[in-house]
C-alpha cells in the first residue's frame, strides 16, 4: 500500500515520522518523529514543515530541467577535481534559475504565512535540506547539503528553498554519492523549514549520545558555543565539551564528569542590516564569554535526560544539534531545544571484538597540539590549503593541513593520510568525517597552517590520550590488535592503574576486573595545577601587594574564570577527574589513592612555593597520611574530601573506595579518618569502604594493627621496595641495587598477605612488580593475593599468565 502523503508538496512535523524518510529525507522524517512521539517526554522541538521530496522531483518535471541535469553529469570523474567542479556549478546553476511552478511557490508561501500567525508576522525561520538517503547509519550525508539561518518573508524563502535544492549537486554532495554507491538521481532533496530557536542571543552545539572518541556507551558527549550552531557544526569553532554518565543520571544524580572551557573566539549571530542583505555574521567573542561555560550545570543535564530519552526513543546512539533561545518570542527565553536528530554513523558500525592500539615507537619534535581525533597515528607529507578551491592539488596519502574543513573539503579528505585543522572541537564536521573515514586527526591547533609547511614530512597522532600531536619527521609506530572475545576468566581479580581520566572511556573496554588504583596527581597536576592552599587563601593572596603573589593570583584568574569561589574550581576537577575514571569502570570498584605528591612536587604547582617546606628527602618526608590531619594542610586536604564526596553522593559513583597512602602508623590511619569522617567521607555509609596503602615495613610489621581500621591493603611494591632496602628511587646511582623481586621484598608481601587473609580483609597490589614481570604476578597468584592493579598495556598478557597458572593449580575462576 503507498504512502497517503506521497503526492503531497508540503506536510507538518505533526504528519510526519521516521517511516517517511523516502518522502521527506532523514531530517524532517526525525523531527515529526520527535516533535509527535517526544514532546510528551518533555522534549522540545521547534515547529515547522517539510518541502516533500515529491516536491523536488515536480520542480525538475515541470521547470523541464531533469535532462538538462542529466547532460550536465555525463562524462563526471569525481577523482578528477576540476571536472567535478565545472559539472556541478553547471548543475547548481540550472537548478537555482529554474522557475518554480505557481502551486509550488503558493503551498511553501501559505504554509509560512501559518507560522507567521503561530509565532508572529516575519517569523525568522532555520531552512535546511533532507536528503532521502541523509543519515543513513553506513552513510552519514552530515553537512553534505546547505543551511540557511535566519530567513524572513516569502520572497526569501523561496530564494533560500532554491539554493536548498541546488545544494544537492554540490561537489562533495556528487563525489560523497558517487563513492557510497548511490546514482545521482536515487537521492532527492527535501527541505526542513524549523522555526528558529533565537541561540545567536545564547548558545547552541551538538551533542551525542555516546562518547564520540572510544564508543563508550554510557556517556553524554556534549559540545556548545556562544550564537547559532553553524559554527560549531563546521568547526570554526574550539567550544566547551561536557561528559554525563548515563547510567547514575537515570537515577536522579548529578553526574557531569567532566566540564572543559573552549576558546570560543567567535560567534554567529542575526544580521538584520539592509545594507549588508545578508542573514547572519559572525562577531568576535568578548574577554567574559570565552572564560564562561555557555550553559549551566541544570541545563548540561537536561540536555543529558533529552539525549537519553531520544537515544532509547530510537533505540541507538544518536547525534543531536541543541539550541538555547534567548530571545523568547512566542518560544520562551531561556528555553533549550532539540532542533534535529540522526543516527551516530562511526560507533554503531563498529567491529568491537577487535581492539587496535596504535604506538609511538620513538620521540620527536612537537610541532603543533590540539585535540585528538580518533585513536590512530597517521604520516606523511604536509600538503598546507588556506582555500578550498585549491583542493585539486592535493595527493593521496598527504597529510591536510588547513584552518577548517567544512564539507567542501570532502573529495580530498577521503585520501589524506590525516587532517590538522587550526579550529574546530570534536563534534565539527571535519571530526566526524576523519572519525567515518578512519583518518587520524588532530583539530584545534590554533596555528597548525601556520607552524607546517607544505611538503614538510609529519607523523600525526591521535593515539596518545585527549591531546593530539603533530611531530616533525615519519616516527616509527605499531599497530596492536587484540582479540577480546576468547579471553580466559581468572579468580585473581585483574584491575587496572589509571592517572588520566580522559583514557578511562577507552581502557576500560579492555577486560578488567575494575581499578585498583587511581591516581588524584594527574588531575592536581594537569587540569588544577594550583596549590590547592593558593586557592583557599586566595583573598588573602589578593590583598598583597606582593609582586610574586600578584602573579600567582593572575595565573589563578586566568585559570578559574567561570569561577567566582576558586575554592569550588578544586572540589569540581576532583570531582570530574576521579567521577570519569569511575563512570568509565562503573559498577566496578575503583580504588583512588588520596593525593600522594612529595612537596617538592606541591612547590611545583602555581602558588607552591608558599607553602611547601624545603625537605632534603621529601620521598620519605611530608607526605601522604601526615599532610592531611596536619592543621598546615588540613584545609587543602578538605577541599580533595569535598571534591570526592561530590562523585561519590552527586554522581552516584558509589564505586569510588578510597585508598590513603605512606600511612606510617595506625595511629595516624584513625586520624585521617576522622578528617574524612568530619568531612562527610563515612567508612561504611554508602558503601565506602577505606583501605591502606602497604608500602612501608611498618605496614606489614603492624598489619594486624592496620587491619583493626582499615578495609583492605594494597600493596604499593615501588615503595615498599625502597624502604626495605633503605633506596631512595628517585637517585640512579643505586637504583640498581633491588627489585620487588628480591627475597626480602617478597618476605615482606608473604607476611601482608597471610595477615589480610587470616583477618578476611581484601588484599591487592598495584605496584609496577606484576605488570613488568610476568613471573613476579606468578608468585603472587601462589600466595592467594586477592588482586592485581596492572598499567592497561600489561592487562591482557598479565590475564593469561595468571589464568595458566591458576589452572596449573587447579583454581577454579
Amino acid at each position: 500500500m503507498g504512502s497517503p502523503h506521497k503526492q503531497e508538496l508540503i506536510l507538518w512535523f505533526d504528519e510526519i515520522g521516521i517511516e517517511d524518510v523516502p518522502l521527506v529525507g532523514g531530517k524532517n522524517a526525525s523531527l515529526g518523529e520527535m516533535h509527535q512521539k517526544l514532546t510528551s517526554k518533555g522534549v522540545a522541538v521547534p515547529n515547522g514543515y517539510a518541502i516533500t521530496a515529491y516536491a523536488y522531483q515536480y520542480l525538475l518535471k515541470a521547470a523541464g530541467i531533469g535532462q538538462a541535469i542529466e547532460d550536465a553529469l555525463a562524462g563526471l570523474d569525481t577523482h578528477d577535481l576540476r571536472n567535478l567542479q565545472e559539472r556541478g556549478e553547471k548543475v547548481r546553476n540550472i537548478i537555482r534559475t529554474a522557475e518554480f511552478p505557481d502551486d509550488l511557490r503558493a503551498a511553501i508561501i501559505n504554509a509560512y504565512q501559518k507560522m507567521e500567525a503561530e509565532y508572529g508576522t516575519d517569523v525568522d525561520v532555520a531552512v535546511r535540506s533532507s536528503a532521502t538517503a541523509e543519515d543513513l547509519p553506513d552513510a552519514s550525508f552530515a553537512g553534505q547539503q546547505e543551511t540557511y539561518l535566519n530567513i524572513r518573508g516569502p520572497e526569501a524563502l523561496i530564494d533560500a528553498c532554491k539554493r536548498c535544492f541546488a545544494s544537492l549537486f554540490t561537489n562533495r554532495a556528487i563525489s560523497y554519492r558517487h563513492d557510497k554507491g548511490f546514482g545521482q538521481f536515487d537521492v532527492y532533496l527535501s527541505i526542513v523549514v524549523q522555526k528558529m530557536a533565537r541561540s545567536d542571543s545564547a548558545s547552541s552545539g551538538v551533542m551525542f549520545s555516546i562518547d564520540t572518541e572510544s564508543g563508550f556507551e554510557d556517556a553524554v558527549f556534549i559540545t556548545g558555543a556562544w550564537g547559532l550552531g553553524e559554527n560549531v557544526v563546521q568547526g570554526a569553532v574550539n567550544p566547551d565539551e561536557y561528559y554525563v554518565f548515563k547510567p547514575t543520571l537515570k537515577e536522579g544524580k548529578r553526574p557531569i564528569v567532566s566540564k572543559k572551557i573552549g576558546s570560543k573566539e567567535i560567534k554567529m549571530i542575526y544580521d538584520n542590516d539592509p545594507a549588508t542583505k545578508e542573514p547572519v555574521k559572525n562577531i568576535e567573542t568578548t574577554p567574559e564569554e570565552r572564560n564562561a561555560y555557555v550553559i549551566s550545570d541544570d541545563e548540561i543535564l537536561q540536555l543529558a535526560r533529552w539525549a537519553c530519552i531520544i537515544e532509547d526513543h530510537y533505540g541507538k546512539a544518536m547525534d543531536i544539534e541543541w539550541a538555547k533561545d534567548g530571545d523568547g518570542v512566542k518560544v520562551g527565553t531561556g528555553k533549550l531545544f532539540i532542533v534535529q536528530a540522526r543516527p551516530e554513523t562511526v560507533h554503531s558500525q563498529a567491529n568491537k571484538g577487535v581492539m587496535e592500539t596504535y604506538k609511538l615507537q620513538e620521540k620527536g619534535t612537537v610541532l603543533v597540539e590540539g585535540l585528538a581525533v580518533g585513536t590512530k597515528i597517521g604520516q606523511g607529507p604536509a600538503n598546507v590549503i588556506s582555500n578550498v578551491v585549491d583542493i585539486h592539488d592535493f595527493k593521496a596519502g598527504e597529510v591536510l593541513v588547513t584552518d577548517m574543513t567544512d564539507p567542501d573539503w570532502e573529495p580530498i579528505m577521503k585520501i589524506a593520510g590525516a587532517i590538522v585543522t587550526n579550529r574546530g572541537g570534536r563534534t565539527c564536521h571535519a571530526a566526524i568525517i576523519s572519525r567515518e573515514l578512519g583518518i587520524p586527526c588532530v583539530i584545534g591547533t590554533g596555528d597548525g597552517s601556520k607552524k607546517i609547511k607544505t611538503g614538510q614530512n609529519v607523523t600525526v597522532s591521535s593515539a596518545e590520550g585527549e591531546t593530539g600531536y603533530v611531530y616533525e619527521g615519519l616516527l616509527k609506530y605499531e599497530v596492536e590488535k587484540l582479540d577480546l572475545g576468547d579471553l580466559p576468566a581468572t579468580k585473581t581479580k585483574i584491575m587496572m592503574n589509571l592517572a588520566i581520566p580522559e583514557k578511562a572511556f577507552t581502557e576500560c573496554q579492555i577486560p578488567n576486573d575494575g581499578v585498583g588504583l587511581a591516581r588524584e596527581e594527574f588531575v592536581i597536576n594537569s587540569h588544577i595545577g594550583i596549590h590547592p592552599l593558593a586557592l583557599v587563601n586566595y583573598e588573602e593572596l589578593k590583598k598583597s601587594s606582593d609582586p610574586e603573589k600578584q602573579a600567582v593570583v593572575k595565573a589563578i584568574d586566568a585559570k578559574t574564570g567561570a569561577y567566582a569561589d576558586k575554592r569550588q574550581f578544586f572540589i569540581d576537577k576532583v570531582a570530574e577527574g576521579v567521577g570519569r575514571i569511575a563512570a568509565g569502570f562503573y559498577p566496578k570498584d575503583v580504588i583512588v589513592r588520596l593525593s600522594d605528591f612529595k612537596s617538592n612536587e606541591y612547590a611545583n604547582l602555581t602558588g607552591g612555593t608558599f607553602y611547601e617546606p624545603e625537605e632534603e628527602n621529601p620521598m620519605i618526608g611530608w607526605r601522604g597520611a601526615s599532610r592531611y590531619y596536619d592543621p598546615k594542610y588540613r584545609p587543602a586536604f578538605e577541599l580533595e574530601c569535598q571534591g570526592l564526596l561530590k562523585a561519590r553522593n552527586d554522581m552516584g559513583l558509589n564505586n569510588i573506595k578510597l585508598m590513603i597512602p605512606f600511612c606510617r602508623t595506625p595511629e595516624e590511619g584513625k586520624k585521617v579518618i576522622q578528617v574524612m569522617k568530619e568531612c562527610g567521607l563515612v567508612q561504611g555509609e554508602n558503601g565506602l569502604e577505606i583501605y591502606v596503602m602497604c608500602e612501608i615495613p611498618s605496614n606489614v610489621i603492624a598489619a594486624d594493627a592496620f587491619a583493626d581500621i582499615f578495609d583492605g591493603f594494597s600493596i604499593g611494591s615501588n615503595d615498599l621496595t625502597q624502604l626495605t632496602y633503605g633506596l631512595d628511587r628517585d637517585s640512579g646511582l643505586i637504583a640498581g641495587i633491588a627489585d620487588e623481586r628480591h627475597d626480602a621484598v617478597k618476605d615482606m608481601i608473604r607476611l601482608v598477605i597471610a595477615t589480610a587473609k587470616r583477618r578476611k580483609k581484601k588484599i591487592g597490589i598495584c605496584g609496577q612488580g606484576p605488570s613488568d614481570f610476568p613471573d613476579f604476578a606468578t608468585f603472587l597468584v601462589e600466595l592467594g593475593i586477592d588482586s592485581m592493579s596492572l598499567i592497561p598495556d600489561t592487562a591482557v598478557k598479565t590475564r593469561l599468565a595468571v589464568a595458566a597458572k591458576e589452572k596449573e593449580m587447579g583454581v577454579a575462576p
